[in-house]
């Protein structure tokens, strides 16, 4: 045989697979009446997991495992059907249709805000960019500007969650799982690091450089100059700045911002010194309340799903019957809880998207646990 004739007997294959698959839908949708009319759950996890049993041990060996994924792809697929049909109501449909109602149809320009550091962070640079008039109350650690917005003392909080070299901000994703929050927007900053000093300081005679972690690990290349020098990490790159101006030495250093050279009154004495000139980090900013302001299409949702193979990937499959495109998939040790995750999702997706509704009609179905932070537009 030929290639093409390969090919066309794939092509009556398909054809009928595809019929088959049409009738097998339109069956699920019967069924989603039946459960409708008997008040019945879409998800019947022992029956699920009795049939792709049977069907393993109906099917070659060679092909065993292609099966299982296979039927449980149809499965998903059929429970996300049956959902579109019956249209059932969540706590976070409800939350959200609330916040569609309520929230103002205008970004607020001033507000009481709660930053990480000191003046001249760039928690409080992304502050000022998402704000007008922002009255910014800066808090020694990430945990404290959570329990601020936590307990009513600030209405925002802003977060640094990500950056474009060094990665993920692992503290803060750690208190995710410990907080309630929301997230109402999110904001990129470009990250431009220089090396400060006091007037007069030559690079010879620096012993001691300071900054946070990530702007660390955002500068390890120009900091194998520095062989001899101590790498001090610190709360922040405005308290870098702050620590050299207050020392008594002359031969400390900080990697921090240009308004801190000003702000402190420090010489730069090498500027944009990160590794990549393609430097960004994304800011959240959280509030205790869910609020939705006009134009959000991003969405942000925790998980703990059941520690089998394949119920990560059946998650990732709901998200793809839907249409919903994945940019962020992050996974944190739950304190407490010994070999135990929760899953971190970013999604695009319109929070007036009849899909993005449906997904959260479904989370109950497709998680053990699961958190709604929100929906919210980014600032670029």
């Amino acid at each position: 045989m030929e290639l093409k004739d390969y090919r066309q007997e794939i092509d009556g294959i398909d054809g009928q697979v595809l019929e088959l698959f049409v009738r097998r839908m339109e069956i699920a949708g019967e069924i989603a009446g039946y459960k409708r009319e008997k008040g019945l759950p879409v998800l019947d996890l022992q029956r699920e997991r009795e049939k792709l049993r049977r069907i393993e041990s109906m099917c070659p060996e060679e092909f065993s495992d292609y099966s299982f994924t296979l039927f449980s792809m149809i499965m998903e697929l059929s429970r996300s059907h049956q959902n579109r049909i019956l249209h059932r109501e969540s706590p976070e449909t409800r939350a959200i249709e609330a916040a569609l109602r309520d929230t103002p149809q205008l970004f607020p320009e001033k507000a009481i805000v709660a930053c990480q550091g000191v003046e001249g962070a760039y928690s409080g640079i992304a502050c000022e960019k998402l704000f007008t008039r922002p009255n910014i109350f800066y808090f020694s650690s990430f945990d404290k500007v959570f329990s601020a917005v936590e307990k009513g003392l600030c209405r925002y909080g802003v977060i640094p969650v990500e950056n474009s070299t060094a990665g993920t901000v692992n503290a803060v994703y750690d208190l995710m799982v410990k907080h309630s929050f929301r997230i109402v927007r999110s904001v990129r900053i470009k990250v431009d690091h220089n090396l400060l000093v006091k007037p007069g300081t030559r690079p010879e005679e620096i012993r001691e450089i300071y900054s946070h972690g990530q702007a660390i690990a955002q500068c390890t290349a120009f900091l194998q100059r520095f062989p001899n020098a101590k790498i001090i990490p610190c709360e922040n790159t405005a308290v870098a700045a702050k620590t050299v101006a207050e020392s008594g030495e002359t031969g400390v250093a900080a990697l921090s911002s240009r308004a801190c050279a000003k702000l402190y009154g420090l010489e730069i004495l090498m500027s944009s010194v990160q590794d990549s000139a393609d430097n960004y980090t994304r800011f959240i900013c959280i509030s205790r309340n869910l609020e939705i302001y006009p134009g959000a299409d991003h969405t942000s949702l925790m998980m703990v799903i059941r520690d089998e193979p394949g119920t990560l990937c059946g998650v990732l499959s709901r998200f793809y019957a839907l249409g919903i495109n994945m940019h962020k998939l992050e996974s944190r040790p739950i304190p407490g809880k010994s070999w135990e995750y929760m899953f971190y999702f970013d999604l695009d997706t319109s929070v007036y998207s009849p899909k993005f509704i449906q997904l959260m009609g479904e989370l109950g179905d497709i998680c053990e646990q699961h958190e709604y932070l929100g929906s919210y537009s980014e600032v670029v």
